[in-house]
């Protein structure tokens, strides 16, 4: 026979002024990361118009060596530039893509420019059967030519989960720095040039496939967050019931 049912105690009045507490400290954090969060989606709505503005204004000379130390990629990435120079075709890297027209390469040239200095080029995507330089060379751009397009990041480490390996020729990422120790190119720009759409003959790269896209979720987070806090703040109206 079992003794008579004992009711559960209750909790004490310190463990629900902890608790309170807790729930209130909870609450402060909640609304603080929320706060944090409409931060983040104004700055990245200025960035997204930023960005906007630079990529439809007219092109203005790619930045030069004068520049390079000041380049930072919220204040050159997207910039639509121009240079003059001739392309050095025989140290060209191809480089992995996946885009719009399927898998295949991105085909980055150094350009040395009328001042001297050297700048990478993604000339653009070729599928990979013109993979290989001779496939394409018919068709290569001879002497000075004139590159219009978007100032592009170096992406240092390769690709996730794939790192370049230059000794095996096999690139992931558009890592400036590791492609011109690779290439034996000397004053190299710190950035490259996505080239803009221009007509191409086949098997010739194909410019023009930028996507432009920011990761933007801030308002989901921060409601999540103000949400959090809602929450807390029923729970500290429970407990205080509760006491009473």
């Amino acid at each position: 026979m079992h003794g008579p049912l004992r009711e559960r105690p209750e909790p004490s009045r310190r463990g629900r002024g902890i608790l309170s507490a807790l729930l209130a400290l909870c609450a402060v954090l909640f609304l603080a990361l929320g706060i944090w969060q409409v931060e983040r989606r104004s700055q990245k709505l200025a960035l997204i118009a930023a960005v906007d503005a630079r990529v439809k204004a007219p092109a203005v000379p790619a930045p030069a060596p004068d520049d390079w130390p000041g380049i930072t990629a919220q204040s050159a990435s997207y910039r639509h530039v121009a240079v003059h120079g001739v392309f050095d075709h025989d140290r060209e890297t191809v480089v992995q893509a996946v885009t719009d027209l399927g898998q295949g390469y991105w085909v980055m040239t150094p350009l040395v420019t009328d001042a001297g200095w050297t700048v990478l080029v993604n000339r653009g995507f070729v599928a990979a059967d013109y993979r290989t330089r001779p496939t394409r060379k018919a068709g290569e751009p001879r002497g000075r030519v004139a590159v219009i397009g978007l100032v592009r990041m170096s992406e240092p480490k390769g690709a996730f989960l794939r790192g370049n390996d230059p000794a095996q020729e096999r690139w992931y990422s558009r890592d400036v720095g590791a492609i011109g120790r690779a290439r034996g190119l000397s004053a190299l720009a710190p950035y490259f040039i996505d080239a803009a759409a221009t007509p191409a003959a086949a098997g010739q790269p194909v410019g023009g496939l930028t996507i432009i896209a920011f990761y933007n979720h801030h308002m989901e987070y921060a409601l999540t967050w103000f949400a959090m806090a809602a929450l807390s703040l029923v729970g500290i109206f429970v407990v205080r019931r509760a006491t009473r």
